[in-house]
């Protein structure tokens, strides 16, 4: 294809990558935060835990409700109206007084943000084909780490003069000035884009339609989400975001371990692991899309990331050493992304994969709030070590039913391919 061809990358994936950079850092702000919030409300190691995974709560309400949006509506106007939601939420937070308020105020930013991943996933199916999906969706999910990049800093520096509720505030009005470039620059699809060309246009719809050849019609939501397949990809998901986010929400917690370094440090270092993570998302992904293979580039990275948390206890006795092993972990935990979410639409057809998708995001992320509240349990109760080797325990069971996975869609593959050869 011509340059004019590629347009979709440069409209959809930059707008896309910074409305839920926006989301992810009213998500991770929290982790920041929240070892100085305790002179307010005294929280404990568990609390802690508690109230980094019960944003994950709220988070299941609107998966499936969003994927059918995006599907059956819109998945631009159902992100937008989202946004405008989670930046109100966002902000309320600087505002409660007991910790019981802001424990409500997490599970309603939750419900709010948890529409919009299912939802911008079925905008991207829309738009990217299979054999670019796992590069398409790496891109968008880029912003996790650079979010964490650019806000574990920023939010540091500003602790370091603002007052944490103040910062709260300053940190969740930009989704509400973006939504305004997200509506008067996405189009849920080709048919809806002036600015795409022709050719561009003809391209996608295509390519997409080909790809969907010889999958089952018509099978409804509930089969779609009780689809073999689905269910394991559930299962993995949960395994790896118990460990994913056990690992994220304590970065800080450990380098502020550092011999009492500043505010402003503890988010500039916070920030190095999760650059290490971006490149590899990227890496991975490319070579998933050229090898048109999933499962051994979501196994083997979580396989690493499990190393790097079990060495980082048991091997790293020093800041360096320390860094080097939140590094290696942050590297293993993200880089699977790509091509992990370009496998429930390489089994179900666009009608029906919306609702799929918010059911592994809305189950999955249940280990959002398991993997955090364990560390901060375990810690209360035992070494602070023990938590991160059942988290590591986690990603390494993801990884062997990435095993399982394969098998099923190899099987599925000669179910398509047969009924493709038959039309």
């Amino acid at each position: 294809m011509g340059k004019v061809d590629q347009l979709r990358w440069s409209r959809i994936i930059p707008v896309a990558f910074i409305m839920y950079m926006l989301a992810y850092m009213d998500r991770i702000n929290t982790a920041m935060v929240l070892p100085y919030m305790g002179s307010s409300f005294h929280f404990t190691s568990a609390d802690i835990g508690f109230a980094s995974g019960i944003f994950f709560v709220g988070y299941m309400v609107l998966q499936i409700p969003g994927g059918v949006l995006a599907t059956r509506w819109s998945a631009k106007k159902t992100v937008l109206i989202l946004m405008f939601l989670w930046g109100f939420s966002a902000i309320s937070i600087a505002f409660v007084q007991t910790k019981t308020q802001f424990f409500i105020a997490r599970v309603l930013l939750g419900i709010f943000e948890g529409g919009v991943w299912p939802a911008t996933l079925v905008l991207l199916a829309s738009w990217f084909p299979q054999k670019e999906r796992a590069r398409a969706n790496a891109l968008w999910i880029l912003c996790l780490p650079i979010s964490a990049v650019i806000m574990s800093p920023l939010t540091g520096w500003l602790l370091s003069f603002l007052s944490w509720r103040i910062v709260f505030v300053i940190e969740g009005m930009p989704p509400l000035i973006w939504s305004f470039v997200w509506y008067f620059t996405v189009a849920d699809n080709p048919d809806h884009a002036k600015w795409a060309s022709e050719a561009e246009k003809k391209y996608v719809k295509e390519s997409i339609a080909a790809e969907n050849v010889g999958k089952p019609e018509n099978i409804g939501y509930f089969k779609a989400c009780t689809n073999k397949i689905v269910i394991l990809l559930i299962l993995a998901y949960f395994f790896w975001i118990s460990g994913f986010y056990g690992y994220t929400m304590w970065v800080p917690d450990v380098i502020k371990g550092f011999n009492g370094i500043s505010p402003s440090l503890v988010g500039l270092l916070s920030a190095i692991p999760f650059l290490f993570a971006g490149i590899a998302m990227v890496i991975n992904s490319v070579h998933s899309d050229r090898t048109q293979e999933r499962e051994a580039h979501i196994a083997i990275p979580l396989i690493v990331g499990a190393f790097g948390l079990i060495g980082g206890q048991y091997l790293a006795h020093t800041p360096v050493m320390k860094m080097i092993f939140l590094i290696i972990t942050a590297i293993g935990v993200y880089a699977p992304y790509g091509p992990y979410w370009a496998m429930p639409t390489m089994v179900l057809r666009p009608e029906v994969a919306g609702a799929a998708i918010g059911i592994i995001n809305a189950l999955g992320n249940l280990g959002g709030f398991l993997g955090p509240y364990l560390v901060g349990y375990i810690k209360n109760v035992s070494s602070g070590y023990m938590g991160f080797v059942v988290l590591a325990f986690f990603l390494v069971v993801t990884s062997l039913l990435c095993i399982l996975i394969k098998k099923a869609n190899k099987d599925l593959n000669k179910k398509i391919d047969k009924s493709a050869s038959e039309v």
